[in-house]
């Protein structure tokens, strides 16, 4: 009998020990690590941060699922990895060995590499993690009471551009229901190079669609933009040209202001030699395993993936939910193989499939490959997208509590762009 550990009980974990449990049968022994009892459904974070969505609404109790479904579930969070001894150090103390482990933590948020940034110890606001979203409720509701001007985007290094979007349009779309837009001046800030680039050097017609729905909401938005410090109330950032050099300097007042932060590993992995990059992500094969401890493999947002491209100002690759199944299938088939003797022969499929929320429409995208040249590079703006991302938090919370292993993008979610596509063609 063979012990597969799991560290990291967000999405891409979850749906990796449910994969595992469904192929591997009881013989073999599953362990999932997290940091807490609780789940957080992580795409609705923007619709809490509003008043949409609740706490409790959006998250799963772990510890009686998991005994449920013949799976270990440990909640103490890992301290240190020790690849070279097959060991996981946890927070109190205690050791989990392994025989294969799969490492999807999702990531370190980086405010401190910005002064002033994030909701511990600074000035502004995050949807990463649902405790900082109902923060941020709370300050919503401050600047409600007392309206000025908000600010949303990216730190210089960020990966993660949709929820800002996300952000920017919910809340907007909120203060109209509230009947204060008018009272609210909006700016959108961000190291892209472009309005709609997400990371991914623009998917179909992002840049048209992403300004087109800026204008249209009245939102004045600055790009290659390297937020520098944040005091309270005001935030300075420096925006350069296309070669990187300093263009000018701004200065921008706020009442309210949500800023995703760039992302590195978690302190549990760091620096730990030929495991991962300098910032902290795992180094991988093309069978999802890491080249010097080939029985450590690594899904969703901790994975090392090179930017796309070039840009003035710092980016990174995004992690999409499409990409994140595809690495767990891989990785199930190939820990299957390996228990069984065989070679690793699955291949995740890397494309990039997004779902991205306005409140009231939406727009999503497929790049297939994620890296140009793609076989498709498409992207469409409707309400049928925000139909479909409540569809998709409804499924994965059910997923959760019922154990499902069922790819929700591949199954689902391709069909329908798939039939958005073919009706936009007649």
């Amino acid at each position: 009998m063979g012990r597969v550990v799991v560290m990291g009980a967000g999405i891409g974990g979850i749906s990796q020990v449910y994969e595992l449990r469904k192929e591997l049968g009881k013989q073999h022994e599953i362990v999932l690590i997290g940091d807490s009892d609780t789940f957080e459904f992580t795409p609705s974070n923007p619709w809490v941060a509003v008043g949409w969505r609740k706490h409790e609404q959006i998250t799963v109790d772990l510890p009686a699922v998991m005994a449920k479904y013949g799976i270990d579930f440990r909640s103490t969070g890992v301290r240190r990895i020790h690849p070279e001894e097959n060991r996981l150090e946890l927070n109190d103390g205690a050791g989990v060995d392994y025989d294969y482990l799969v490492i999807a933590t999702g990531p370190k948020l980086a405010f401190d590499e910005v002064p002033g940034l994030g909701p511990e110890n600074g000035y502004t606001q995050s949807v990463c993690r649902t405790g900082h979203a109902g923060a941020s409720f709370v300050d919503f509701e401050k600047l409600a009471a007392d309206p000025g001007p908000v600010i949303v985007g990216t730190a210089p290094g960020a990966s993660c551009f949709g929820p800002a979007y996300e952000y920017a349009f919910i809340i907007d779309t909120e203060l109209k229901k509230r009947k204060l837009r008018d009272r609210v001046p909006m700016h959108f800030v961000t190291p892209e190079p472009y309005i709609g680039h997400l990371g991914l050097d623009g998917v179909g017609d992002t840049k048209g669609l992403m300004e087109a729905e800026l204008r249209e909401r009245h939102i004045g938005w600055v790009c290659n933009a390297k937020i520098t410090r944040v005091e309270d109330g005001t935030m300075h950032f420096t925006e350069v040209d296309e070669d990187g050099n300093d263009k000018k300097q701004h200065e921008l007042p706020f009442r309210h202001s949500m800023i995703l932060p760039a992302f590195k590993g978690v302190d549990a992995v760091m620096d730990v030699e030929g495991l991962t990059n300098p910032r902290g992500f795992i180094l991988i094969d093309e069978f999802q395993r890491n080249p010097t401890y080939p029985n450590v493999y690594a899904v969703g947002v901790c994975v090392a993936i090179p930017p796309v491209g070039p840009t003035p100002v710092p980016t990174g690759a995004p992690k999409t939910g499409y990409m994140i199944e595809s690495m767990v299938t891989a990785t199930t088939h190939n820990i299957m193989s390996a228990l069984e003797g065989k070679e690793p022969e699955e291949r995740a499929t890397w494309n990039a499939v997004c779902l991205a929320d306005f409140g009231d429409s939406g727009v999503a995208f497929i790049a297939l490959p994620q890296i140009p040249p793609r076989n498709l590079n498409w992207a469409s703006r409707g309400k049928w997208v925000h139909l479909a991302k409540v569809a998709y938090e409804k499924y994965f919370l059910h997923k959760v509590r019922s154990a499902k292993a069922e790819p929700f993008y591949e199954r689902t979610i391709l069909k329908l762009v798939g039939a958005v596509r073919l009706k936009g063609s007649h």
